[in-house]
């Protein structure tokens, strides 16, 4: 492949709803451009950026993919990803290595939660975007539709730029609202001039008002010539449009079909027109030597660096890591330090990616994505010379917090799920698998239901080990609520020296659920020798670690040891120790025990229309509400205080709820007694498993 200068490269995000129609439009871009001679399928599997098994087997995007297309001798790096919320992680990566963004919307499902969601992404970065409607030839599209919506929800700055021609509910041409001008397919990226049929007029007079009051909108002296009635030329347009595409007050609203290869020239030759190139971005980040900021800019003159966005780590292609070339020109054997790892690093070879397809390249240049193979880093890290050591600051990635606890089916498979858990984990920053050994369980963190079902599915596809997912146990804590005297002896007999130790105790709760146990001695007149004060510690040690109610830690216990008696000879610290255990287990459940459950504080953000539901459904789940906050885009945030074990499956509810708009997380807030019906489920569950 050529090189690539950075004026000459547009890295392009599609972003949009599952099942808008990204991966299909990337096809047809390819086929366009002349990068493929086969238009692939996704219900074929054929296409070029869902390679992965698990992508042709669900038929849907899972990994966000990059496609470099070359149109007008401008490299435009297309990186598609999925829609699917529980895969937003390869979102939030490709975001973080883009310079503009095409959210795409289905004109026949019209904008759903996923657009808007791709909206909010763009706000976050400050994107440049525009909306590409796809489906236009589907029976029922409706592109009126769609910018009515788009222009409820943002404002004047939607500009529709075509207008689409129906006859016979076929789609067979456009209007250009910037020109006035009809065009009518042809072939395919050809078309001819045509009148504009009378039935177009009324909705581009509509879109062609929109595109005037957005560019009228970019400076007071367009301002002020469109309210005297002036036409702005084609020229003035374009060039308004580029120059506020480019700050986001100008949205263009492009359309076509990706099955019919329709319109996607125009598409194209928008991407190059409108679209930024790297050097119009900025880019800072922290020179580590001098703890200066290091204004990259994609400034090909500067100290070279990049940015490691995503790691591709597959059992059959091996490990890569996509990187953005903030500064600088990268060649092929550069020795370059990661300041995160303290390390140096030869690239050897250089590469850029098509779809699944590693291609050798000469250099990158700064604002190109390439990736290096086998190399020591990982997503979020810094390449850089050592000479001025550059940190750039990672890309934000949402935290999973659905989980199951899981299992290898066969024993001894462990170590390979680990291994392979650990490898998917290094692509994958949303997936977590954590150790709980409290309640002896392994436990698999992700993004939702689905993305822990295609987590199963990789690990045997590709890895070869089966796990099973199952319900996870809550980590409850055991305590007492009343004041206990109790005495135990331990007395044994068997040749020689016997075993001998007597402890009277008291278990009263000592107010601090933060901390196991408290223990105190009061013993008068040597009752029990000194030294053997520290093996009595010892027993309630052990005690506390497994709970006598259900097996769960023991917190909030205070234990005094206040008598006893010992024997010259059987007395030993292991009598004690053991004395002092049983007197724990049998005043424990003497002191009116009682369950611990872990309380957490969940905040919940819906559209307001949703607030109710989230209320309601709170309360079934034991929660109790804390707060309502306003939260902006006519959004509220919702905070309560909910039992750990009710948060279980929120997270398939609150996007039934809510249609995938909710979004929520949580934190450990503390612990607080059970209900005694919970408490008896529970007890009686332990007991089974024991």
């Amino acid at each position: 492949m050529n090189v690539y200068t950075t004026d000459s490269i547009r890295n392009v995000v599609l972003l949009g709803h599952g099942g808008s129609g990204k991966t299909s439009l990337v096809e047809a871009m390819a086929y366009v451009s002349g990068l493929t001679s086969r238009m692939g399928k996704v219900p074929d599997g054929t296409t070029i950026s869902d390679y992965d098994k698990e992508e042709i087997k669900r038929k849907f995007s899972i990994n966000t993919s990059v496609i470099p297309i070359i149109w007008k001798d401008v490299k435009v790096n297309v990186l598609d990803t999925p829609g699917y919320f529980d895969f937003v992680g390869e979102v939030e990566e490709a975001v973080a290595a883009a310079d503009a963004a095409i959210i795409v919307v289905s004109g026949k499902a019209g904008v759903e939660v996923g657009t808007e969601k791709a909206w909010e992404l763009c706000e976050k970065y400050k994107l440049p975007r525009m909306f590409f409607v796809s489906e236009m030839d589907v029976d029922h599209a409706s592109f009126r539709g769609v910018v009515e919506k788009l222009t409820e929800l943002y404002g004047k700055k939607i500009a529709p730029f075509y207008q689409p021609i129906r006859e016979n509910e076929k789609f067979v041409g456009y209007v250009n609202v910037m020109k006035m001008a009809g065009r009518r397919f042809t072939g395919i990226g050809s078309r001819e001039e045509c009148e504009i049929p009378d039935y177009c007029r009324p909705n581009l007079d509509i879109y062609r008002e929109a595109m005037m009051d957005a560019v009228a909108e970019t400076s007071e002296e367009f301002m002020e010539r469109y309210f005297a009635g002036d036409e702005f030329s084609v020229g003035e347009i374009r060039a308004a449009m580029k120059m506020n595409v480019d700050d986001g007050s100008i949205v263009p609203v492009s359309m076509g079909s990706s099955t019919e290869l329709r319109n996607i020239h125009n598409l194209l030759n928008d991407i190059v027109e409108l679209l930024p190139s790297p050097d119009k971005m900025e880019r800072a980040g922290i020179n580590m030597k001098t703890n200066e900021i290091f204004q990259a800019d994609y400034n090909f003159s500067k100290s070279k660096s990049a940015y490691v966005f995503k790691t591709i780590a597959d059992p059959f292609i091996g490990k890569y890591s996509l990187l953005k070339v903030c500064s600088g020109v990268l060649k092929p054997d550069d020795v370059l330090y990661n300041a995160s790892t303290e390390t140096e690093e030869k690239l050897n070879k250089l590469y850029v990616f098509r779809g699944s397809k590693p291609i050798e390249v000469p250099e990158l240049h700064a604002g190109d994505i390439g990736a290096v193979a086998k190399a020591g880093c990982h997503t979020g890290d810094t390449l850089s010379t050592k000479a001025v050591p550059v940190m750039y600051g990672k890309a934000e990635i949402s935290r999973p917090y659905t989980y199951m606890a899981y299992k290898a089916k066969n024993k001894g498979d462990e170590d390979k799920v680990s291994q392979a858990l650990s490898k998917m984990m290094d692509e994958d920053l949303t997936l977590k698998a954590v150790n709980d050994g409290e309640n002896r369980q392994s436990l698999l963190y992700g993004m939702g239901d689905q993305h822990l079902s295609v987590a199963v599915s990789i690990l045997a596809d590709k890895y070869k080990v089966d796990v099973e997912l199952v319900k996870p146990k809550v980590a409850f804590r055991e305590t007492i609520r009343k004041k206990a005297d109790v005495e135990y002896k331990y007395k044994k007999q068997s040749g020689g020296h016997g075993q001998y130790g007597h402890v009277k105790m008291t278990f009263e709760p000592s107010g601090d659920l933060e901390s196991s146990y408290v223990f105190e001695q009061t013993v008068v007149g040597g009752a029990v020798p000194k030294n053997y004060f520290p093996a009595v510690e010892k027993g309630i040690q052990e005690g506390v670690t497994k709970g006598p109610l259900a097996g769960y830690p023991v917190v909030g216990v205070k234990a005094v040891l206040y008598d006893g008696s010992y024997h010259p000879v059987d007395s030993s610290e292991m009598a004690f120790k053991t004395a002092a255990l049983q007197a724990f287990k049998k005043g424990f459940m003497e002191a009116s025990p009682v369950l611990l459950e872990p309380i957490v504080t969940l905040t919940v953000v819906v559209p307001d229309k949703y607030t109710g539901d989230v209320m309601g459904d709170l309360n079934k789940r034991r929660g109790r509400v804390l707060g309502m906050n306003p939260s902006g885009a006519g959004k509220t945030e919702v905070v309560a205080d909910v039992p750990m074990m009710e948060i279980f499956g929120y997270n398939t509810d609150l996007r039934s709820m809510t249609g995938g708009s909710g979004t929520y997380s949580y934190e450990f807030a503390r612990y607080e007694q059970a209900p005694s019906d919970v408490q008896e489920k529970e007890v009686a569950a332990r007991a089974a498993e024991s």
